[in-house]
């Protein structure tokens, strides 16, 4: 085994115990109280998947021949890009983007998990966002998904804004429901390149399981300021 390999299985338990600490109140990996029964008689994980390609619907530039155009550099991310607005269009979400607080989750916002192993969108890694799943939030994520597990999420679009007034387009490949909150940053943590993670409740608090819907980048375009940069209005739910 390689020195990063053994590093990064001593390392990995270490992170998921901090992320566990400090997300425990936003209720992303472990529950407080008694347990509630799942919302549905089937509790068990089901992932539906999509393969890794841009959907058909969306309409690609050529790619020119090898050779034909001068090589040029990746345009830089700025160190301090944070993601400012999610929208998804079919299911009409559309949400300003805070951090996360450690003690609660908000009302009329998406929220980003800030730990160690997570990056903003863009970076190589996983972008994790997570909303309540109530009307004008992340009901609609819910609600399709128990709709054929979901399966017309896949290929739906998702644009996230960012600080430096950029919108990255992702798409869905993957709906995942009833995940257990004991391992839901498993496979977020694993990932070495840019993917999305949006996350919601799939029933009342003590529901030991969560849906997770993964999207892949497709296309990065400087944006509006104004789209950018919305007024969030959080609020404590009650």
């Amino acid at each position: 085994m390689s020195r990063f390999g053994a590093l990064r299985n001593r390392l990995l338990p270490a992170v998921l115990t901090a992320l566990g600490v400090s997300l425990i109140a936003g209720g992303l990996l472990t529950y407080t109280g008694a347990v509630q029964p799942a919302p549905e008689a089937d509790a068990s994980e089901i992932i539906v998947t999509a393969p890794p390609s841009p959907p058909p619907s969306v309409v690609l530039p050529t790619i020119p021949p090898p050779g034909t155009l001068e090589p040029t550099a990746s345009p830089t991310i700025p160190a301090d890009r944070v993601a400012t607005r999610v929208v998804v269009p079919a299911l009409k979400i559309d949400l300003p983007i805070v951090k996360g607080p450690a003690t609660k989750v908000l009302c009329n916002v998406a929220m980003y998990a800030e730990a160690p192993g997570l990056v903003q969108p863009g970076f190589p890694g996983s972008f994790y966002l997570y909303g309540h799943a109530r009307k004008g939030m992340f009901l609609p994520l819910l609600d399709q998904s128990k709709k054929n597990n979901g399966k017309a999420m896949l290929n739906m679009l998702v644009e996230v804004y960012t600080s430096d007034n950029m919108r990255l387009t992702y798409y869905i490949t993957e709906v995942r429901r009833h995940v257990p909150k004991s391992n839901g940053f498993t496979d977020p943590l694993s990932r070495t390149s840019d993917t999305l993670w949006l996350q919601t409740s799939e029933g009342p608090k003590g529901t030991p399981t969560v849906l997770q819907v993964v999207a892949l980048p497709l296309s990065a375009a400087p944006a509006d300021p104004a789209a950018a940069h919305p007024t969030p209005h959080p609020l404590v739910c009650t």
